[in-house]
Parts: C-alpha cells; sequence; structure tokens
C-alpha cells in the first residue's frame, strides 16, 4: 500500500524536519504547523536535565510562541501525545530519512 503523495505545505514539514534532523545529526526530526501557517521545527534533546524527542522539542517551540493549535506534525515518537493535547484533530505525517510517507 503505497500513502498518498502530500501537498505542498506538508512536504514543506517533512523538508524542515529533515533540515532539523541534519543541523543536529540526529536520527529524528521533527516539524509542525499552527493554524496561523507559522512553522516550527526540532530535534531530540538529550542533556543531563532535559530529555526531548523531536516533536516534543517543535511543539515546545510551538507553544513558547504563543500558538494556539497545531495543523500537522511529523515524526512518530512519544511527541505526538503533545500535538494532541493542543489539537486533537491534527494530521500527524510519518515518514523515513528520505522524506518518504510511511503512514
Amino acid at each position: 500500500m503505497t500513502a498518498e503523495p502530500l501537498d505542498g505545505e506538508d512536504a514543506k514539514l517533512v523538508v524542515l524536519a529533515r533540515s532539523a534532523m541534519a543541523r543536529a545529526e540526529a536520527g529524528s526530526g521533527a516539524a509542525v504547523r499552527d493554524v496561523d501557517g507559522r512553522t516550527y521545527a526540532g530535534a531530540p534533546v538529550d542533556l543531563s536535565a532535559l530529555q526531548l524527542t523531536a516533536l516534543q522539542t517543535a511543539v515546545a517551540g510551538a507553544v513558547s510562541s504563543g500558538a494556539a493549535g497545531l495543523e500537522a506534525g511529523s515524526a512518530d515518537d512519544a511527541g505526538i501525545a503533545a500535538v494532541r493535547e493542543i489539537s486533537a484533530t491534527a494530521a500527524v505525517i510519518i515518514t523515513d530519512g528520505a522524506g518518504n510517507v510511511l503512514q
């Protein structure tokens, strides 16, 4: 089964997530879009005092910037609960490291 192709705005989220992953030299990256169309990207944080998944980092960036809701996300990690808390109906797009949509 192949996934539907992404529209331009969702494809942009994948590019942003991959860029965050590459910048941090991490194994994952995430990006979210708020209801005003602003985007936030993040990579995992693994400090002794703070651990966040890539999606949690992107959601934290959005919330700390005043986002009232999210439209979409990209990652398969514990941050999905944070997305659901802000926007229960947000689409979550799961991709591999090459940007291929998995689900």
